[in-house]
């Protein structure tokens, strides 16, 4: 099997992705405690957020690459459209961000959750790819490293 090509074995990506998820984790702790106080349920997700995070980059640490990036992908994109949410329509009991697209830790989140979110798409795409790949070839002619 050519490692170089399969997307179980591009560390790069799987280092940019854990670091990503750090991130983001780090973003969402920062405002955590304002979000607990001001917004209860909103500090909530934020915790299950940053357990999301930590939980889909040991996935990608440990070499469950297809699950790790499918939930860290959806957690960075499931944010991304929240913070757009939050800015356009608000969200229940907390609408005060409203129209406050310019906040430094909102858009230091909203880099690093797009950069994610593109790069488990990705990956996920080229994993795709490549199981495709996989299983259109026979058993007969695979090698033995591939069966």
């Amino acid at each position: 099997m050519d490692t170089t090509t399969h997307p179980d074995h591009n560390h790069t990506a799987r280092g940019a992705g854990v670091v990503g998820l750090g991130a983001i984790a780090l973003v969402h702790l920062l405002d955590l405690q304002g979000k607990l106080s001001e917004t209860p349920y909103l500090g909530v997700a934020y915790v299950g957020l940053i357990v999301g995070c930590t939980v889909a980059a040991a996935m990608l640490v440990r070499g469950d690459v297809r699950r790790g990036w499918l939930l860290g992908g959806a957690l960075a994109a499931g944010t991304l459209v929240g913070y757009a949410i939050n800015r356009t329509l608000g969200m229940p009991a907390a609408t005060e961000d409203i129209g406050n697209w310019l906040e430094p830790l909102g858009l230091a989140s909203v880099f690093v959750e797009a950069c994610v979110a593109l790069l488990a798409a990705g990956e996920l795409r080229a994993y795709r790819s490549h199981s495709r790949r996989t299983d259109a070839t026979p058993t007969a002619k695979r090698s033995p490293a591939q069966v």
